[in-house]
């Protein structure tokens, strides 16, 4: 999720910003180490969209060598590293694209996955380029689908991850909350800045919830982002930027010391 030291000119390509294309992800591999495999499930903020240097293979699922799964794999050379992760990605499409490098002898997986199913990209784009209210309307539609529709997605996906690596430790990764609330921010009301960070807390909330349902840890990002939101003045995020899909989005930083530390804490 970047929204450039909230600069207020945005035109109507903040409209396709956020997520991007949804895909699926192709393996790579990298033998070595006595670590147990390990599988990077999920959308763009685990495929590491915002960050640059994406492999090239990667095409539109956009994977960067500076994405935490990657940061992770390269300290402690696990036997096999699978990152399948991609940007835009859907429950559906992880169930249908993701999941073959899952089997018996799968030790460690990564996930983040439920923003693009609640419909973030059209959310972001609505609150910036509409009043309060029609921003808050948008936002109490997301949550409607969280509180409703996701839970069942979301066992959808547990429930395949453990059939098909049943000795796997599962780290499902949060998202973090967008905005510094409080103050000035130029081009989002705090009003909708702190409908907004609700959001974020209420599907981490479920999607916590429900991985601890099935047994899997959960990676709370907000302890490492805090203080680092859009508008802090030290962001972890991008702002609205071009490329548009990486709006949103955690920056390099976001990645190595924002969702990497978690990870590793956890992992």
């Amino acid at each position: 999720m970047k929204l450039s030291r909230c600069a207020g000119a945005f035109s109507a390509l903040v409209l396709t910003a956020a997520l991007a294309l949804t895909g699926a992800g192709t393996a790579h591999a990298d033998d070595g180490g006595a670590t147990p495999a390990y599988v990077a499930l999920g959308d763009s903020y685990t495929a590491g969209v915002g960050a640059g240097s994406y492999d090239s293979s990667s095409g539109s699922c956009k994977r960067s060598t500076k994405a935490f799964p990657a940061l992770w794999a390269a300290e402690h050379a696990p036997a096999s590293f699978a990152f399948t992760a991609c940007s835009g990605a859907r429950t559906g499409d992880v169930l249908s694209g993701q999941l073959g490098p899952l089997n018996a002898s799968t030790g460690l997986v990564s996930i983040s996955i439920g923003g693009n199913d609640a419909g973030f990209a059209d959310t972001m784009s609505t609150c910036v380029l509409n009043s309060d209210s029609t921003c808050l309307d948008r936002i109490a539609r997301a949550r409607a689908f969280i509180q409703d529709e996701l839970p069942a997605k979301l066992d959808g996906v547990y429930s395949a991850i453990s059939s098909r690596a049943p000795h796997a430790q599962v780290v499902v990764m949060g998202y973090p909350r967008f905005y510094r609330t409080g103050g000035v921010c130029v081009g989002l009301s705090d009003t909708k800045r702190k409908a907004i960070n609700a959001a974020a807390d209420h599907i981490n909330s479920v999607i916590a919830k429900r991985a601890a349902d099935h047994g899997f840890d959960f990676g709370d990002v907000n302890t490492t982002f805090g203080g680092h939101e859009i508008c802090s003045g030290s962001s972890w995020l991008n702002s609205v930027t071009f490329p548009v899909d990486e709006s949103y989005h955690p920056t390099a930083t976001g990645q190595s010391r924002g969702y990497l530390p978690v990870f590793s804490s956890v992992a």
